[in-house]
């Protein structure tokens, strides 16, 4: 079975960044700022509709994949699989990754293409997915996968907690088969590095007695947009109840050990984890479970905000180019979504 990699990653993050006190001022709220920036962790983030500008998630989801192509040195005609991993999609339908396929081939092709929908697991989810295939079928020579989020337009204006979290931003990987992608470079060939990165193996949970806690429930069948919903103030984003402040906390430990225990790694070999961007202090305490150094930890909040199903490609994205991962280390990710879904992929790059 061959060996399936990352050949290149990028990220898109909209228009200038904006920091706490812009966002009161833009967004007409007001939020614990000190708890916001100490405790989640989150300083700036970019959000197009508070800058007037004129994107959402096919903007952002093409804008990612054009960098990603960019880094693989692949052409666009080359990709046979696109899966866009997002719950804030840019239609019902067509499938967000149809349109970002019309964007970014132009033209009727062999390339499969549909859309992962997990909540903000969408991405592990849809990194599963490809590699799984790609590994089964040697006909998908590369695959163009999409973490995407635009749940800043699902946000309220009265809603200084959605406000205050939620940012957009795209990030996405091409993969493929290292050994066979010219962009690899001397230094890597010399030692053989595609020999040993490969997709690894991943583990997932789920409990959809947990779906009524936060979503956005208006659009689909069961409750569509009218004029009752919209004067009635239900629709967009909705936290309906409190989410468990230590749900994660007790989640991400045992699931990150199992998918080490499963494939035989022992947990100090993981030389990255990259976690679901939403809580610095939370990310802490699971590496102290887990008797980490918290330096294995990459966290991007404090720059992006919270991006969801972006947010873990982001951070591996931003960590590949300040020099933090390199070729050969072995890398985790664990990313939650509201639910519930849970999933964790462990690989090496």
């Amino acid at each position: 079975m061959r060996k399936i990699s990352i050949l290149g990653s990028g990220s898109y993050f909209p228009a200038e960044p904006i920091d706490n006190d812009e966002l009161m001022k833009l967004a007409n709220i007001t939020f614990d700022k000190d708890k916001l920036e100490n405790v989640i962790g989150i300083k700036k983030r970019h959000i197009a509709k508070l800058r007037n500008l004129d994107e959402t998630t096919a903007d952002f989801a093409e804008k990612a994949s054009l960098n990603a192509i960019k880094s693989a040195n692949i052409k666009p005609d080359e990709i046979d699989l696109i899966i866009v991993a997002t719950d804030t999609p840019e239609f019902i339908s067509p499938a967000t990754s149809i349109v970002l396929q019309g964007r970014i081939q132009g033209y009727q092709s062999s390339t499969m293409v549909f859309d992962v929908g997990a909540s903000c697991a969408s991405f592990v989810t849809a990194f599963d997915t490809a590699a799984r295939m790609m590994k089964c079928n040697p006909n998908i020579k590369n695959a163009l996968v999409v973490g995407v989020y635009n749940m800043t337009r699902y946000v309220r204006d009265s809603d200084a907690f959605g406000w205050s979290i939620f940012a957009d931003g795209a990030a996405a990987f091409i993969l493929g088969n290292l050994k066979d992608n010219k962009s690899i470079d001397s230094k890597d060939d010399e030692n053989n590095i595609f020999k040993i990165s490969d997709y690894i193996d991943s583990q997932f949970i789920s409990d959809g007695t947990q779906w009524n806690f936060i979503g956005v429930y208006a659009g689909g069948t069961r409750k569509i947009i009218n004029k009752e919903i919209l004067e009635s103030n239900s629709y967009g984003l909705e936290l309906i109840q409190r989410l468990p402040p230590d749900r994660n906390i007790k989640l991400w430990p045992p699931l990150v050990q199992f998918l080490c225990d499963k494939t035989n790694v022992k947990i100090e070999q993981i030389d990255h984890f990259i976690f679901t961007q939403i809580n610095k202090s939370v990310i802490i305490e699971v590496m102290k479970i887990l008797d980490q150094p918290i330096e294995k930890a990459i966290m991007v909040m404090d720059k992006y905000g919270y991006t969801g199903s972006a947010c873990v490609p982001a951070a591996f994205d931003y960590a590949v180019k300040e020099g933090r991962i390199k070729r050969g280390d072995m890398v985790l990710f664990c990313a939650s979504g509201a639910g519930l879904a849970v999933g964790a992929n462990i690989f090496i790059y």
